[in-house]
């Protein structure tokens, strides 16, 4: 099967395309080499994803006929990610969460209430 396709059917991305798109940036690496969108997975590869700062590592163990279910994803892949990299994942995400303040960003529906009625 495809990479980008195999993307797709484990439910990394929720379509097709941006698999490919991602494949193609350099955001998928296969057995740790960059490919194209039209390599061939099998099972025992290993898989890395680059995603916002730091490396998600999964292990194929079969290749799905179709798009599977989120139950069904352990029968497909396995995540072997390092525990340095679980680390970084969260400390990036209680990074993100805790430097922006309320305030900041677009307005919310209230605050858009609240200048409509001084106007």
């Amino acid at each position: 099967m495809r990479i980008d396709k195999f993307a797709w059917c484990v439910r990394w991305f929720k379509t097709r395309g941006l698999a490919s798109i991602a494949v193609k940036g350099d955001k998928i690496l296969l057995d740790q080499l960059v490919v194209k969108p039209s390599k061939e997975v099998t099972p025992g590869c290993e898989i890395i994803l680059k995603k916002h700062g730091y490396f998600q590592s999964f292990l194929v163990m079969d290749i799905p006929s179709s798009r599977v279910s989120a139950k069904l994803l352990p029968n497909y892949i396995s995540e072997t990610t390092p525990e340095e990299e679980l680390q970084k994942k969260e400390f990036l995400s209680m990074a993100r969460t805790l430097t922006r303040e309320k305030g900041l960003g677009r307005p919310t529906k209230k605050d858009r209430r609240d200048l409509d009625s001084l106007l």
